[in-house]
């Protein structure tokens, strides 16, 4: 039999089932893959790439009248991209994710472990330093808007135990976390920097002794609660018209308590206020 033939006749026989119509008329808000991890490589402020693993979240909207969508095509779209993301090429690649999946609505999320080279403030000795940054993308409507997050760790000092203690203060491990709508770029590096100016203290890599000194009483003379800490990186995100939109958290992971401090606030400055 000819090859050619017999390639025809198997694909002829191969059923696509998830083309097939649904007739229950009830549409899925987000299907697709989760939790798939690829490697990368992001461009950073400094001019330079970064090779780093990403975990993935893809899903579009399926109508309908559709039975189901292409998985394989989620990881296609992944393999053509992986030379080099960007907040810019991100927006691409969610545009030819719903193109490719016959969807008008889509959803893009990449969270991966971004490093920065830092400075400790005294001794001027080099460590990379790590944070939890997040792209995510959301097509709908003919619209798209594009989400930059960073987690941020950083020190808090207490001002109340510092106003009442003869010795010290206590302070904590603070975990601040920045959600910004984008309308313009904006480098993942200038939320970094919000969050550490912005806090008792910021944290490093590695201190030698004057470093410690410097550290602890960075944080002594700038105590900050919670509040207040989430407040102020407010007042930052408030003066920058690129962002649009934040979400702001600030968990700190008291040293005196059983549990965590939290605090958070949303803005939308686009949305109409009464």
């Amino acid at each position: 039999m000819n090859p050619k033939l017999a390639t025809v006749a198997v694909t002829a026989v191969i059923d696509d089932v998830q083309s097939r119509p649904d007739t229950r008329r009830i549409p899925i808000s987000r299907v697709g893959i989760k939790d798939i991890y690829h490697p990368v490589r992001v461009r950073d402020r400094s001019g330079g790439d970064q090779h780093t693993i990403a975990n993935f979240n893809m899903y579009v909207f399926l109508p309908h009248n559709f039975k189901g969508t292409h998985m394989s095509r989620f990881v296609e779209i992944l393999n053509q991209h992986e030379r080099e993301i960007s907040v810019e090429s991100f927006g691409e690649m969610l545009a030819e994710m719903t193109a490719r999946l016959d969807s008008d609505a889509g959803h893009l999320e990449m969270t991966f472990p971004y490093f920065v080279m830092k400075q400790a403030p005294v001794s001027r000795v080099e460590s990379l330093l790590d944070y939890r940054a997040t792209l995510i993308g959301e097509l709908k409507n003919g619209r798209t808007e594009t989400w930059l997050k960073v987690m941020v760790p950083v020190t808090s000092l207490c001002p109340c135990s510092k106003r009442i203690s003869d010795y010290g203060a206590h302070n904590q491990r603070s975990h601040l976390t920045i959600a910004a709508r984008i309308a313009e770029h904006v480098w993942i590096e200038e939320l970094i920097d919000i969050a550490e100016q912005e806090a008792s203290c910021e944290l490093y890599g590695i201190l030698k002794r004057p470093d410690e000194k410097y550290v602890t009483e960075r944080a002594y003379d700038n105590p900050k609660f919670v509040e207040d800490i989430v407040r102020d990186v407010a007042l930052r995100l408030n003066e920058d018209d690129r962002v649009r939109a934040y979400v702001i958290e600030s968990e700190n992971f008291e040293s005196i308590h059983n549990h965590s401090a939290y605090a958070r606030i949303e803005r939308d400055k686009d949305q109409v206020t009464a």
